[in-house]
């Protein structure tokens, strides 16, 4: 946790981005590398929707959040993939349960 999920990306060129987000990402949330999570969506298209990043995390100060897009949106870019959208999805400490118990309001705050 947090899970960073692409959807419309290949598994290659995600295979390929994932070390350098990582550890871009887990600089700016200032979290350890090793639970940051990166998925790809599989998904079927049913009407034209953009490639898209869904960012599953517990709530930052907005400007963590606007570095944390910014820095996703700059790296797609130098890619070659632009028009990307990126969204946050934002997780209650309260209603996150490991094992079937909630997760201690201490470990919310590092995760």
């Amino acid at each position: 946790m947090p899970f960073l999920r692409f959807k419309g990306f290949t598994t290659a060129f995600l295979k390929q981005l994932t070390p350098s987000l990582v550890e871009e990402f887990s600089k700016l949330v200032r979290i350890p590398k090793d639970i940051v999570k990166i998925e790809q969506l599989d998904i079927q298209v049913i009407t034209n929707t953009p490639r898209s990043v869904e960012i599953l995390m517990f709530q930052r100060a907005q400007e963590m959040h606007d570095a944390i897009a910014a820095k996703l949106n700059r790296m797609l870019m130098d890619l070659g993939y632009d028009n990307v959208h990126i969204f946050f999805i934002i997780l209650s400490p309260a209603l996150y349960y490991k094992e079937g118990k909630p997760l201690p309001y201490s470990q919310a705050r590092t995760v």
